[in-house]
């Protein structure tokens, strides 16, 4: 069995902190290890350090070999394509904007296997046919959901062919069949290679199998065969990491809603450029309501929430928001995917006061929110680039809180976030919401979680 990747004694600092402990670990040809654990625990640092993407000001210790060869950083970037891929946690930062799904496919084929301009379509086509996205071949990544962006992004990264896939949570956003579906797809694309994934899902992690290591806080608690981790875990916070897993929790007792109606639709029909995703939607949200959206990657859960914002108009019927009194920042969207909303071009604590200054927010209400959020006080000194996706995502819905909105679309708001902290996090969206009198839309791939945390369920 051939040793692909051996990492000996690997550390990463940013100046006196320690992102991650030293770490050694190997990963065998066709035994697929999968890292296991919270947000901002070191799990994407790591990938990113064995492939040579670490951010330049952080700093590396020990010895990263790959295919038998130590390598420093530069050195990594030569194995990219056809024997290295890493799909990375944002689609949109490996997707081209411009360029539509089938050309960033087919580019693949064309660049790293020389074939030509038809064959390489041909086989693009039919990546995108295996995942689902045939139909949205002519769209670009803005058009796309981001559960399909999710899937173009694994369909250009795995027809490169690499022998060693590293996937940073590969399946977040995406419903049980689609999850299921890529799961498969990397699996057979590293089928006499090696497939290294991390991720905070612990079905992922049973499905895929072979080893597994749970990391918290940039600290290595178990590791052990999936079957020995997952049936018998050891570590506490293992335990607890399964336990936290949405079908586990208790149901949340449904409290009366308030009488005062916040937004209502009536025969709504939504789609996009004209097309229709899903029709016949008619219901009404109130104040302290928590109303739950499901449905398939692709149905119109976020195109929804943007119709009932304003961002896009329906394509037919009404919709009507019934509190005149509200200012037009307290009608707020989280955004499935981050970067879309928060600009890498200065810090979050930049950011974070301007909006303190803008709408004069008391500051003394930051911190106990913070806390609240599992969020250190260190990261508002970060650019988002700097920051894991889980921790991102938090400082988004710390953001929106502050504003006390009447009306939030949380679109996949934990999709980013381990099990712990997800139900952490959902139940204090909950509890605000109903506090704050706050109409609470939210939206999730995970039919346990809506079941159990919301009043009422919208089903496209």
């Amino acid at each position: 069995m051939n040793l692909l990747i051996q990492l000996t004694d690997l550390s990463i600092n940013a100046k006196e902190l320690e992102l991650l402990q030293p770490l050694s670990l190997q990963l065998y040809q066709d035994k697929p290890l999968t890292i296991l654990g919270q947000t901002g625990s070191g799990k994407s640092l790591l990938a990113q350090a064995i492939v040579g993407l670490l951010p330049s000001e952080l700093s590396q210790q020990g010895k990263v070999e790959v295919f038998g060869k130590v390598h420093e950083r530069k050195s990594l970037t030569s194995l990219w394509g056809k024997q290295v891929i890493m799909l990375p946690q944002e689609p949109w930062r490996a997707l081209d904007p411009l360029m539509p799904a089938i050309q960033q496919v087919s580019e693949v084929y064309e660049c790293l296997h020389n074939l030509d301009e038809e064959t390489a379509f041909n086989r693009a086509i039919e990546d995108l046919d295996r995942v689902g996205l045939k139909s949205s071949a002519l769209k670009r990544p803005g058009q796309l959901s981001g559960g399909m962006a999710q899937r173009l992004a694994v369909s250009a990264a795995t027809a490169g062919g690499a022998k060693l896939v590293l996937a940073d949570e590969p399946t977040k956003g995406l419903d049980v069949s689609r999850r299921d579906d890529i799961i498969q797809l990397l699996i057979n694309s590293a089928k006499g290679g090696g497939l290294l994934t991390i991720t905070h899902d612990i079905e992922v992690a049973r499905q895929i199998g072979g080893e597994i290591i749970v990391m918290k806080e940039g600290e290595v608690v178990e590791r052990g065969s999936a079957e020995q981790v997952l049936e018998n875990p050891q570590h506490a916070y293992t335990q607890l990491l399964i336990a936290a897993d949405p079908r586990h929790w208790q149901q949340r007792e449904k409290s009366q809603i308030a009488k005062t109606p916040v937004l209502e639709t009536k025969c709504l029909v939504i789609g996009r450029n004209g097309t229709a995703l899903s029709k016949n939607i008619d219901f009404t949200i109130h104040t302290g309501e928590v109303v739950g959206v499901v449905g398939d990657s692709g149905c119109g859960k976020s195109t929804l929430g943007d119709t009932l914002l304003g961002l896009l108009k329906p394509v037919d019927g009404q919709v009507n928001k019934l509190k005149n009194d509200a200012k037009p920042y307290q009608w707020l969207k989280l955004y499935q995917d981050p970067p879309a909303a928060i600009t890498s071009s200065v810090s979050l604590g930049v950011l974070l006061e301007d909006l303190l200054k803008l709408h004069k927010v008391e500051r003394e209400r930051v911190p106990d929110l913070m806390n609240k959020l599992n969020l250190a006080p260190e990261l508002l000194a970060r650019r988002s680039t700097e920051v894991s996706g889980g921790e991102l995502q938090r400082f988004a819905i710390l953001r929106a809180l502050l504003l006390d909105p009447v009306f939030l679309f949380a679109d996949e708001p934990t999709s980013r976030l381990d099990p712990v902290i997800a139900k952490e996090v959902t139940d204090l969206l909950v509890d605000l919401a109903k506090q704050q009198g706050c109409a609470l839309l939210l939206v999730s791939h995970d039919p346990y979680m809506i079941e159990k945390r919301c009043d009422t369920v919208v089903r496209l």
